[in-house]
């Protein structure tokens, strides 16, 4: 039996064709996505109806479509006429979300394929509760996400004046944060964690220094740390080198094409004009460097595979790896279970892993063998 159950028709295009018969009143979708409606209005869908042509909202009675669970129905207040054409269409984002979906697999169906294939009479694990098996699964996603799956996202922003942009909902850890130029070319902005910071408790002192208290007896913090008012005032070019570029030549090709990048006395590691950002903990922001007011920035962060339902996707790529992961988690944590089966389940779950690694790095003959035509370059000494 194929595991593709939606039409070249749903998949390419959102839509799904049915024919009225006069009589019938609620049609059924096969759609992969999930129909989500409300009552209130169209916009708060995902899909869209149409009959003959013309667009329908107060005839379709969307109180009915809210999940799979109600098996997607779209329900007629009025049966449509005799050989009426009625179009299910998906909204944009609906059909987005559903595009390479073949490639992943629910993190609940690798759930039930494992209570089917590693639990039961004459399996090594005889009985174990489904709960235990949830808990080791979304704990194995979370880990995989980190340094296996690398569950990347990315935010397009603008910096406004005030220089701090909110770190995103389901933010983990950074990956690259860029300005983009007027070229589309991401241009890499560096951390300033050896040049300045953002103070977790920038506190009021009295004149003996000490912390003053409010009438709760806890200690009163600034709006604004001093470090942070100089930093954002601090002119980049002292650092970067681009200070006088045009009286010293730095950046000057022509200048018997010599002197370019050899100002000495620079430190490399802050020998750039990309700007700085910091991660100011205590607002919950990124903060950047005055240069890059206003510019568009990419904002690459982890995730842990959690956050949101959409989120709950597993490469089909790492499948093994994960039932690997939820075997050995849970014959480590049995009582009598012989040790040697415990270190055979760590083997292969870490032979698993290797192998997923290994696949998502997605290495191409063809991009190695571009790669490699860099060999064959003469050098001169």
């Amino acid at each position: 039996m194929g595991l593709i159950n939606e039409t070249n028709l749903q998949y390419y295009a959102g839509q799904q064709a049915f024919y009225g018969d006069g009589n019938t009143t609620d049609f059924t979708c096969t759609f992969d996505t999930d129909l989500i409606a409300t009552v209130t209005g169209v916009s708060n869908t995902n899909f869209e109806v149409f009959l003959d042509g013309a667009f329908q909202f107060e005839d379709v009675d969307y109180s009915l479509v809210t999940t799979s669970a109600s098996g997607n129905v779209v329900s007629f207040a009025t049966a449509p006429p005799l050989n009426a054409n009625i179009i299910v269409q998906l909204g944009t984002e609906a059909r987005w979300n559903n595009n390479g979906e073949y490639q992943y697999i629910k993190l609940n169906d690798v759930i039930d394929n494992f209570m089917t294939g590693y639990v039961g009479d004459g399996k090594y694990i005889s009985n174990v509760k489904r709960k235990d098996v949830i808990f080791h699964a979304k704990r194995g996603l979370q880990e995989f996400s980190y340094d296996t799956l690398r569950s990347i996202k990315s935010q397009e922003l603008t910096i406004p004046n005030t220089c701090q942009l909110i770190i995103p909902q389901d933010y983990v850890n950074y990956i690259r944060l860029s300005w983009v130029d007027e070229n589309g070319v991401q241009r890499t902005i560096f951390p300033a964690n050896t040049l300045t910071m953002n103070p977790k408790d920038p506190l009021l002192q009295d004149a003996e220094g000490d912390p003053i208290q409010d009438n709760l007896d806890n200690n009163i913090q600034a709006n604004n740390a001093i470090i942070e008012e100089r930093w954002l005032a601090f002119n980049e070019d002292n650092l970067d080198g681009k200070l006088w570029a045009d009286e010293s030549n730095v950046y000057n090709w022509a200048w018997w094409k010599q002197a370019y990048g050899q100002r000495y006395g620079l430190e490399p590691s802050v020998s750039q004009s990309n700007g700085w950002f910091t991660i100011d903990d205590r607002r919950g922001m990124f903060a950047f460097s005055s240069d890059l007011v206003n510019k568009n920035i990419i904002i690459e962060y982890l995730s842990d595979g959690l956050a949101y339902d959409g989120d709950t996707k597993i490469p089909k790529m790492i499948e093994e790896a994960m039932y690997m992961h939820i075997a050995y988690s849970i014959l480590a944590q049995k009582i009598n279970v012989p040790e040697y089966l415990v270190q055979r389940f760590k083997k292969d779950r870490r032979a698993q892993l290797r192998n997923a690694k290994i696949r998502l790095q997605n290495l191409k003959l063809d991009t190695l063998i571009q790669t490699m035509r860099g060999k064959s370059k003469w050098l001169k000494h």
